[in-house]
């Protein structure tokens, strides 16, 4: 898996799950410019992840197995967490009103994902669905969450990239 350099908290957070599934396996750092890749060689990893495959995700199906959804809905939040770490942000989002005459500016928190995979966003939404999170499509490849409720309550399920 390639993680940003500048997130060692999510590499090691990588390195922690590969060694809780294969506890035996040797994990493989590979660092380049920007990019730390972390790597387990087992010929089974496309058994947990059938998803992965040739060609462009965007271009074709991902879907879960049924054993993949029952994990999800029993925690939604691990799986967020891995969607948001992996292709979202916690960003600051600004507005303008005019209020009583008066031009004010909104400053708040919002969690964005984006992805070219109709079948990533699906997913992303119905986990928020499942944590209770109000979501919307802010744009064809986006979803925000930006209630002060759906924040806080992504921020308690998937804390900060690190």
């Amino acid at each position: 898996m390639s993680c940003d350099a500048t997130y060692l908290g999510i590499v090691a957070d990588v390195q922690t799950l590969i060694t809780a599934v294969r506890p035996h396996c040797r994990v493989f750092l590979v660092e380049a410019p920007g990019v730390v890749v972390v790597q387990a060689h087992w010929q089974h990893w496309p058994c947990l992840f059938p998803q992965h495959g040739p060609g462009r995700k965007h271009e074709r199906p991902i879907v879960l197995e049924p054993w993949q959804e029952e994990a999800v809905c029993q925690a939604p939040g691990d799986f967020l967490r891995g969607l948001l770490h992996s292709d979202g942000a916690r960003v600051r989002n600004w507005a303008t009103r005019r209020v009583a005459g008066e031009l004010k500016r909104y400053d708040y928190p919002r969690w964005q994902f984006s992805n070219r995979s109709e079948d990533i966003l699906g997913l992303c939404c119905w986990a928020l669905d499942l944590a209770g999170v109000a979501w919307r499509r802010s744009g064809p490849s986006t979803v925000s969450v930006s209630t002060r409720a759906g924040v806080a309550r992504l921020d308690e399920l998937v804390g900060p990239k690190t």
